[in-house]
């Protein structure tokens, strides 16, 4: 894997911070404890999720970076549409013309990304799970709180390829949201899977493979059963939504989504 790039001076948790090249062409923005990948093709690419408000700044240097232009982004695909990966999607359609791409199931939370099915109340978790003070207070600090809906989207297919830079194909995986869709990458043996697994839940602080918390989590029974889904792509690298890259394959990660279960 290359060095990481930080793209702002700031020194604290949560800082802005590019990974080029996690697997070829595909390229890791860090934000607030929330990821995006960039999938270049030539010098055209692709924007997998999009974070925050205060994403946008980020985004634009991380492009420069790589030698990249805005105006060369050809889509943005959601994962689903919670608020903290909806954050620049409605400025990239205004500023840019951008299409942004999320499932039929998900398309009114894509609208409305705070207004989401979870089964336990969030509030709670930071006093069970300390850790988890540190990833919430980096997501306001990048504008969790002020997030805008995306109306003007395009409705991803349960299957099949993407005619998207990066040529990413669509897996199914609903029970974060009922919406949610990974992406895999055949060609490189790499699955992007949005929240049907992270390495940190956001929520608890706890890193390790294993789905997101019933704090933001519509169906845990649902999400485990789609971790058949994630096993079957036989992915050998996992890049999840939230932490760091899985290097051990999907089948390791979701043996240790299944061992941890539901919270």
């Amino acid at each position: 894997m290359t060095r990481a790039i930080t793209l702002t001076p700031e020194r604290r948790s949560g800082t802005p911070r590019l990974t080029p090249d996690v697997v070829p062409g595909v390229h890791r923005l860090e934000h607030a404890f929330t990821n995006c990948y960039l999938l270049a093709q030539g010098d055209a690419w692709t924007l997998v999720d999009a974070a925050f408000p205060n994403t946008w700044g980020p985004l634009i240097r991380a492009a420069h970076e790589l030698n990249l232009r805005m105006r060369d982004l050809q889509g943005i695909v959601l994962t689903h549409g919670h608020f903290d990966h909806v954050g620049v999607a409605a400025r990239a359609v205004e500023e840019l013309g951008v299409p942004v791409f999320v499932h039929a199931d998900d398309r009114k939370l894509a609208a409305h990304p705070y207004r989401y099915r979870r089964e336990h109340t969030p509030f709670v978790y930071p006093l069970l799970y300390p850790r988890a003070f540190a990833p919430a207070l980096s997501m306001v600090r990048a504008g969790a709180l002020r997030v805008r809906g995306v109306e003007a989207v395009s409705e991803l297919p349960g299957a099949g390829l993407l005619d998207l830079p990066g040529r990413p194909e669509v897996v199914f995986t609903p029970g974060h949201t009922f919406g949610h869709c990974g992406l895999l990458l055949r060609d490189r043996e790499t699955l992007l899977s949005g929240d049907a697994i992270v390495t940190l839940d956001p929520y608890k602080g706890i890193r390790g493979a294993q789905i997101v918390a019933g704090a933001a989590t519509a169906d845990s029974a649902q999400a485990l059963a789609s971790l058949d889904a994630i096993a079957a792509t036989g992915a050998r690298v996992l890049l999840p939504g939230h932490g760091e890259p899985w290097l051990d394959g999907v089948e390791s990660a979701v043996a240790s989504a299944r061992a941890v279960g539901r919270s």
